[in-house]
């Protein structure tokens, strides 16, 4: 019998950002229900954003720990299945771990963990235990995105020559840190963030993209770092010329400190036919410049788009959708996934389409990679 997937939180509490963007994506489908909490390291502070969540106060708990060795003693059914952690770096691992550990599946905000020991060893749990694990790089969650990705495995653009994938923001053009901004406090802050600033945040969802949309890997890199704002701690802007497995070569550009820009993450991927253009900040759209014929439009909700696009789309074309959905597409796979395994059958191909705690390892391996080569004066470097 389907019932419906029960998920806990940790993190997510007061002055949060991503908590409720999670809550709304894991919600939107109605196959998940949110449970039970470890809101906050505070525990008035939980207890409080568990009534905003019309939770039973007995599970708005004080801690992650104590919250997962509760959970575990519930039936099945009532209990959790999963737990989602919307923390800042530094607390993603343990709870992960933990989760992990205790038999429930987890879907984590990125990046993956603090540093690339801590990925290494969830990635080692999750093969032990078998259980599943996502990370949400949401932006893979768009149907045009999908649709890409689709033409470009397809060899619709012939095989890829370049990549250009870029995410300008300008929101900490200022020292906002020193100010009550919580997002900017920790997110500059080497003791929570680990040891990348601008590239672990968002740079790290730029690879992801490239990667997903053209199937390639990075192999190679050469990165220039920055830190322009006096009194910062962490990079806040990085240029970074790429090799790829095929033999494309590419740049990667983040920066929050491009003035004035919001949060524009677009890529361009060129192949020996024609070329795609998409937009984070328009995302119902995707252009297709080919190389013997007019440019062409597709747009999200039309019939002419691919099986995989249609499935992650949910409303007729000329109604835009935006993030929630994306983060949605990937709670409603994991959701699904989760329903497959109690029900003991397979669940359908496209469910299985969500980024895994293989790809958190390789966000992690790439701000290694970051760090090495800014550091180098031979520059280029080898990025397995």
């Amino acid at each position: 019998m389907k019932r419906k997937i029960n998920m806990g939180m940790v993190g997510g509490g007061p002055g949060s950002f991503i908590g409720i963007v999670h809550f709304n994506g894991a919600v939107l489908d109605g196959q998940i229900d949110l449970v039970c909490g470890a809101f906050s390291s505070d525990p008035k502070k939980s207890r409080i954003t568990g009534e905003q969540y019309y939770l039973s106060p007995e599970r708005a708990y004080s801690s992650y720990q104590e919250m997962i060795e509760k959970e575990k003693k519930l039936p099945e059914g009532v209990q959790m299945d999963f737990l989602c952690i919307a923390t800042p770096n530094h607390v993603h691992y343990e709870p992960a771990k933990l989760a992990l550990e205790n038999g429930f599946h987890v879907v984590s905000d990125k990046p993956l963990t603090y540093n690339t020991e801590e990925a290494e060893n969830l990635v080692k749990l999750v093969e032990k235990t078998g259980l599943i694990f996502a990370v949400t790089h949401a932006y893979t969650g768009y149907p045009m995105v999908k649709e890409a990705r689709k033409l470009v495995w397809e060899g619709g653009l012939g095989k890829i020559r370049k990549i250009v994938v870029e995410y300008p923001q300008g929101w900490l053009t200022t020292l906002l840190e020193k100010t009550d901004s919580v997002q900017a406090s920790w997110r500059t802050d080497p003791a929570r963030s680990g040891k990348a600033g601008c590239m672990g945040d968002i740079g790290t969802h730029a690879l992801n993209l490239a990667e997903y949309i053209s199937g390639l890997k990075v192999t190679e890199l050469c990165a220039d770092l920055s830190i322009f704002v006096p009194g910062r701690k962490l990079d806040d802007d990085g240029n970074v010329l790429v090799r790829y497995d095929n033999g494309a070569k590419g740049i990667l550009f983040a920066s929050q400190i491009a003035a004035g820009e919001e949060n524009d993450l677009n890529i361009r991927i060129y192949g020996e036919k024609g070329g795609i253009r998409w937009y984070q900040m328009e995302p119902n759209t995707l252009y297709i410049n080919w190389l013997d014929k007019p440019i062409e439009i597709r747009r999200a909700g039309n019939d002419y788009m691919s099986s995989i696009a249609k499935y992650n789309t949910r409303l007729p074309f000329g109604h835009p959708e935006g993030l929630i959905e994306a983060f949605a597409n990937i709670y409603r796979n994991v959701a699904t996934c989760i329903q497959h395994r109690l029900e003991g059958t397979k669940p359908p191909p496209e469910a299985l389409d969500f980024p895994t705690v293989y790809d958190g390892l390789r966000g992690m391996k790439f701000i290694d990679a970051l760090i090495e080569s800014n550091k180098s004066n031979h520059k280029w470097t080898r990025f397995v």
